[in-house]
């Protein structure tokens, strides 16, 4: 599959890589990202806004990559993507945010959770066949939180807690299972391929938002660095290369975000560029 070069406003990578436009992603996960108010044209500015400085309110980093493509404060970085989790695999809508690290649902049974969203689903990890509990004492969670925990025991979960500078938070406990992407092959068309990701089944949510529960999604996908996010787990699992780059359509919205290398495919024939030109 290749991308939609013309919209696009250009490529941005972690590894701080400068690519030309006629670059493909080549054998690594992709999948399409979408603006979160495409079709609710009759959203005030005000929503809007208070979307827009919430979003920015829930950087945990210095990494602010604005995913939008037109400048406009109202409309930077409203983006979610689609991704599988489960078996059988169930369809999530998650806010893509390059400033924090681990990926985390909404589970079933969660307290403080939007009871009406625009897309909204819960994850419930009985439903899943390939579901597991991480423990406190697994390589993970002590990686996670920088060392072993003194009051770890075997049957207790791994637990977390993300604390956002506009009071809201995420917290609950960590859960593996299957995640299912779409990978690009030789020919450049996609396959779905699932890997095992550990992220976070949220059962206790606080969002300050008067618009919390109409605007909600599913739950937040995070692209830093750590060894905690989603792209660091396939990358040491040798499904990916820890890096990431995406193609947004500023015009209709939506794109796609390409996890892994991104290569210069081979050219058969080439036109030289002269220096000079005489008449």
């Amino acid at each position: 599959m290749k991308m939609d070069i013309v919209k696009c406003k250009g490529l941005l990578f972690l590894g701080l890589l400068v690519l030309e436009f006629s670059w493909f992603v080549h054998g690594n996960v992709v999948f399409p990202v979408f603006h979160k108010f495409k079709g609710r044209e009759n959203s005030s500015p005000s929503t809007l806004k208070s979307h827009d400085t919430h979003r920015h309110a829930r950087f945990l980093s210095a990494v602010d990559l604005t995913l939008g493509g037109n400048g406009l404060p109202t409309e930077s970085g409203l983006y979610y993507a689609k991704i599988g989790i489960g078996t059988p695999a169930k369809d999530f809508y998650v806010h893509v945010d390059t400033g924090s690290d681990i990926l985390w649902i909404n589970c079933a049974g969660c307290n403080g959770c939007p009871k009406k969203t625009d897309l909204g689903a819960l994850y419930d990890p009985k439903s899943s066949n390939t579901s597991s509990d991480v423990g406190c004492g697994q390589n993970f969670c002590i990686e996670t939180y920088g060392g072993e925990i003194s009051s770890c025991k075997p049957e207790i979960r791994c637990s977390y807690k993300v604390n956002y500078a506009d009071g809201s938070s995420s917290s609950g406990y960590f859960v593996k299972d299957h995640v299912t992407l779409n990978q690009v092959s030789a020919n450049f068309q996609t396959a779905p391929t699932i890997g095992d990701v550990i992220f976070g089944c949220g059962n206790q949510q606080v969002d300050n938002r008067e618009d919390s529960s109409t605007s909600a999604l599913d739950g937040l996908i995070g692209f830093g660095r750590a060894n905690s996010s989603m792209i660091s787990q396939l990358a040491s699992a040798g499904k990916v290369r820890k890096m990431f780059a995406h193609c947004l359509d500023n015009v209709k919205g939506g794109g796609i975000f390409a996890i892994g290398e991104v290569v210069q495919p081979k050219l058969t024939k080439t036109t030289p560029l002269l220096s000079q030109m005489y008449v």
